[in-house]
């Protein structure tokens, strides 16, 4: 498989990994859009939101506690964003369901 969150994954790109379980991983972006950005992923490789099932959904739920527990110790107290791009049109470039936490800045709204 040529999936670039697959191979971060497997220790085959090297990542700066802040949280990881049996279940997810997060790590921080290459290319980051706030002070904080960091991206959570399943360990299955799930293409995008549109392949979530009611066999694979609850790694969606725990991602979010991740997500909730990583604000916190990340700062994140006056606020934060979560983004999830499902599909070429919205601008999904890689082809893993990913979540962006993003904080420590004011966001504007659709952009910036």
């Amino acid at each position: 498989m040529d999936c670039i969150f697959c191979k971060i994954l497997s220790g085959e790109i090297p990542s700066k990994k802040v949280y990881e379980d049996e279940t997810v991983c997060a790590f921080y972006d290459v290319d980051p859009q706030a002070p904080v950005h960091v991206l959570i992923i399943p360990k299955e490789h799930i293409p995008s939101a549109a392949a979530i099932t009611p066999e694979n959904s609850a790694v969606v739920a725990h991602i979010f506690e991740v997500i909730a527990k990583l604000s916190k110790e990340l700062g994140l107290t006056e606020g934060f964003r979560v983004v999830n791009n499902c599909g070429d049109i919205a601008g999904q470039t890689v082809k893993h369901l990913h979540f962006h936490l993003m904080g420590g800045r004011e966001f504007t709204w659709p952009a910036g």
